[in-house]
């Protein structure tokens, strides 16, 4: 059977982000959101999510490049003197690995991010994090151990299998995050020893901002059976904070409420996370 989740992340970074949330979800394909809960647009995020009880929304923790929870004078090993936290993800990783203070502080934050969730009264559909940071073994060690004390039930393992984007885009060679392949890995088996849901794969990283019309259509045509997760960020448009350098926002909106979307989307059982745990 085919199962999916299509998830928009970054939501509360910017209105423009905001909006295209709800548009997809109610014109589209979207089934759920991750939040930034310390981001600009937080609190217009949550009062959407609350008019919109089917999309279904989870925390997107955020360590790196945007807004800490703590204050940033709490953080001086994660954040930099404008306040957000550091850009500077090998560095970064590096230094959680030779400084326990830094492994102190990041769990703090971790922990801060998961109560301001709470806060919300929204449920917990799902964990992630910006850019995928969670894949760093330390870090994925405390999202697991703190994440299960605020109900954490599922989390997002980046693994695109290259045969599907093959088929949808014949002749592209994909940038593919062979970086964290490894990582990956075994975040899944940690995950599942947490008795975690997961997905079977997560489409979007290859072409992560450039999830256009056709491409979305075309993945969505060469669905596999087994849980996938489709991640895109979509906006209204740009010009906000924190925004991604050519991240193609407004496409990314069109894609998920696409004609050619919908078609395709026909027949496959699509929910949040949490409609998928049995």
């Amino acid at each position: 059977m085919k199962r999916l989740v299509v998830t928009a992340d970054d939501f509360g970074l910017s209105l423009e982000v905001n909006e295209a949330v709800e548009q997809a979800h109610r014109e589209g394909i979207l089934t759920a959101a991750s939040l930034m809960v310390s981001a600009p647009a937080a609190a217009d995020a949550v009062a959407r999510a609350k008019r919109l009880p089917s999309l279904r929304v989870g925390l997107h923790l955020v360590l790196v490049e945007a807004w800490p929870t703590l204050p940033a004078a709490d953080l001086p090993d994660l954040a930099g003197p404008d306040g957000l936290l550091r850009a500077d993800m090998a560095g970064l990783g590096l230094d959680l690995a030779r400084h326990p203070a830094a492994r102190r502080q990041m769990a703090a934050e971790i922990t801060a991010q998961c109560e301001a969730y709470r806060a919300t009264g929204l449920p917990l559909d799902h964990v992630n994090a910006h850019k995928h940071f969670h894949v760093h073994p330390l870090i994925a060690g405390a999202v697991l151990r703190i994440g299960r004390r605020y109900g954490m039930r599922a989390l997002r393992v980046p693994r695109e299998p290259r045969e599907i984007l093959r088929r949808t885009e014949p002749g592209a060679r994909p940038r593919m995050a062979l970086d964290i392949a490894p990582w990956a890995a075994l975040l899944a088996v940690r995950a599942r020893q947490a008795g975690l849901l997961i997905p079977d794969r997560t489409l979007g990283l290859a072409w992560s901002g450039a999830m256009t019309p056709p491409r979305v259509a075309g993945l969505l045509a060469h669905l596999p059976d087994g849980l996938t997760e489709l991640y895109t960020h979509p906006a209204t448009g740009g010009g906000f904070p924190c925004e991604a350098p050519g991240y193609l926002y407004a496409q990314e909106r069109d894609a998920l409420i696409a004609p050619a979307t919908l078609a395709a989307a026909q027949g496959i059982a699509r929910g949040g996370f949490s409609d998928f745990i049995r």
